[in-house]
């Protein structure tokens, strides 16, 4: 497997949540960070500079968190490239704790764009030159596990939202400092929307609650984020979740990140999570009357 450091540095307590740990949207800024250093390892090194005549739009992600990373943290990034077509790129990123254990794992699907219009156009030959050096493959850490990568037809939308009854978890504008230096958000925006969407969905309490001194938190195991279209700064944005069911251990909840303006999709994403014990930082499995009640409320047919 050839593979670069692409990104180092640590956890910062600003960039943890009410759970004591690194927050999603924190990860994904540091995948992010990670794609830079990539884009210089692939001979881009000023793909995000404003002054860029191309640059890498990511068009989705996908995102497995193997083990927590808490304040203080040493945190280091490698990347490698999983395959090239004429205007995409299918990167893997593998964020490993001090001792080498995987904190986290990212596939980046990026496409070969024009800054101003996002038009995709071929690689020029010192990218797949340089993309060849660095192939690598998925280790099954990394691998999907229970959210798929089959291409997706977004049925996401405000119409079909409130015809399914998704309850609306976020409403807000697009602000610059979201923004990348080609005034479009950034992916790390959008995670920050939907982790700050994800408590409404838990407003009555976290499934797991069932003994009276147990202090229950919740977390992301697996993560599918696509991007349908991207914001400016002043765009507003709604977004509407529900979960799709589950099992004992792990749910399933869907997002969808809609302009309320035309109805239309910006984003939609696809979690798995579950409940933990924030004592013994243990998953909490949910008892048979619990499952019940949590599935009674998952929404049949949702998804990306």
């Amino acid at each position: 497997m050839a593979e670069v450091e692409v990104w180092r540095g640590s956890v910062a307590a600003w960039e943890c949540d009410g759970m004591g740990h690194l927050n999603v949207g924190f990860y994904v800024a540091k995948s992010m960070q990670a794609l830079g250093g990539m884009a210089a390892e692939l001979a881009m090194p000023g793909a995000f500079a404003p002054a860029a005549e191309a640059t890498l739009m990511v068009r989705e992600q996908h995102i497995r968190f193997l083990r927590e990373a808490r304040p203080g943290a040493p945190l280091s990034i490698t990347g490698g490239v999983i395959g090239i077509d004429d205007t995409e790129i299918r990167l893997l990123f593998l964020m490993r704790h001090h001792s080498g254990e995987l904190a986290a794992s990212f596939q980046t699907l990026a496409a070969h764009v024009t800054v101003r219009e996002g038009r995709p156009f071929p690689w020029p030959a010192r990218v797949r030159a340089m993309a060849e050096q660095l192939m690598t493959e998925v280790p099954s850490a990394a691998a999907p596990r229970s959210i798929g990568l089959d291409p997706v037809v977004t049925r996401a939308s405000l119409k079909q939202a409130e015809a399914m009854g998704l309850k609306r978890t976020g409403l807000g504008i697009v602000s610059a400092h979201e923004c990348d230096p080609f005034g479009r958000m950034r992916t790390e925006g959008f995670m920050h929307r939907l982790s700050d969407a994800v408590p409404h969905l838990f407003a009555e309490g976290r499934p797991g609650k069932d003994e009276a001194d147990r202090r229950v938190g919740g977390a992301a195991m697996e993560y599918r984020l696509m991007h349908h279209a991207w914001p400016r700064a002043g765009d507003r944005m709604e977004m509407r979740s529900g979960s799709a069911g589950g099992d004992a251990r792990f749910r399933r909840l869907v997002h969808w990140l809609l302009d309320p303006a035309t109805g239309k999709p910006w984003g939609s994403a696809e979690a798995m999570a579950v409940s933990f014990d924030l004592d013994t930082r243990k998953i909490i499995a949910l008892s048979d009357a619990e499952l019940a009640r949590v599935n009674a409320e998952a929404i049949e047919g949702l998804s990306l």
